[in-house]
């Protein structure tokens, strides 16, 4: 555990050495904070609510998060700095533990720092809150299901691009299964609906959803956590390899 904790904060803090973790975390706050203005009609739906801000956040995890991810072990291994820190006193579980809360910590604190909005909508009007804190909740953990998935993918190859294109795929198709225009798609060519029902059940928008709505059901907590542990077992097991 002390191991873990350790490299939780080597690495957390090493997102900070660099110039990158400041340019992702402004990009990430002008999507997250200005689609929802320009495109998801803020003002003119007239509703003191923060929905058109989380529907914006799959797609916009969709190409920040794999960035964020894709540097986990690719670089690691180009670097051959992997072998070295598995010649300290830590295992390979602690390390891909480590290595992924640090990650999570990152991008959770991208997701705290868009607190203005709320504060926002609290001083226009008066706004459920139960919706705005289980929709956090929900960013979270939708967050740690992508990420989970780009420490997998980051374990395969060296090669960052490959990682982050990989990962990118991987996500947009768990975004996709979800969305209705591609689940009217897929009954259009006679899919047997209990399958894309079935699909549905796969995407992170369909258990993002209920949160946004208000509703921490257990079912999507669940499902987020058991894609991060998933996830993080298939690290370990090409780790290993």
């Amino acid at each position: 555990m002390k191991e873990t904790v350790t490299l939780f904060k080597r690495e957390f803090m090493g997102y900070f050495r660099s110039p990158v973790a400041y340019v992702f975390l402004a990009v990430f706050l002008v999507g997250a904070m200005g689609l929802p203005w320009f495109l998801g009609g803020f003002f003119e739906s007239n509703d003191a609510s923060l929905r058109p801000f989380f529907l914006f956040l799959p797609w916009i995890f969709l190409f920040l998060v794999p960035a964020v991810g894709m540097r986990l072990w690719s670089e690691e291994k180009r670097s051959g700095t992997w072998e070295l820190l598995f010649t300290l006193p830590i295992g390979i579980w602690q390390a891909v533990a480590g290595k992924f809360l640090a990650g999570w910590a990152f991008v959770s604190l991208a997701i705290i720092l868009t607190l203005t909005m709320p504060i926002t909508i609290a001083y226009l009007g008066s706004p459920d809150w139960g919706p705005v804190f289980s929709g956090y909740v929900g960013s979270i953990l939708m967050a740690g299901a992508f990420l989970g998935i780009c420490s997998a993918v980051s374990a395969l190859t060296r090669n960052q691009v490959i990682s982050f294109v990989v990962s990118l795929i991987i996500c947009l198709a768990l975004v996709l299964l979800g969305w209705s225009a591609f689940n009217e798609l897929m009954l259009a060519l006679n899919l047997p609906v209990w399958l894309v029902d079935a699909l549905a059940n796969f995407s992170f928008v369909t258990h993002f959803e209920g949160m946004v709505a208000g509703l921490i059901r257990l079912r999507d907590v669940v499902f987020f956590a058991s894609i991060i542990a998933f996830s993080l077992a298939i690290t370990v097991l090409i780790l290993e390899r």
